[in-house]
């Protein structure tokens, strides 16, 4: 519980970007382009494949290339 109420703290790409306290993961996330990274962060936040796909206005498909609707 104490994971999800930390990770619902993170509203903003900025917030997700201050937490990060590896230099190597800081320095590959800075190289991904800020849909990924609101991608990313609505994940951290606990929405679903089809939840995130309506917010970034993309399929299912382009979020989790895996996704199946069975």
């Amino acid at each position: 519980m104490a994971d999800r109420e930390q990770n619902t703290e993170l509203k903003t790409v900025a917030d997700l970007l201050n937490e990060i306290e590896d230099e190597t993961l800081y320095r590959a996330l800075l190289t991904v382009d800020r849909r990924t990274l609101q991608i990313i962060l609505l994940k951290m936040q606990g929405y679903s494949t089809k939840e995130i796909a309506l917010l970034v206005g993309l399929t299912t498909g382009a979020i989790y290339p895996g996704f199946s609707k069975t």
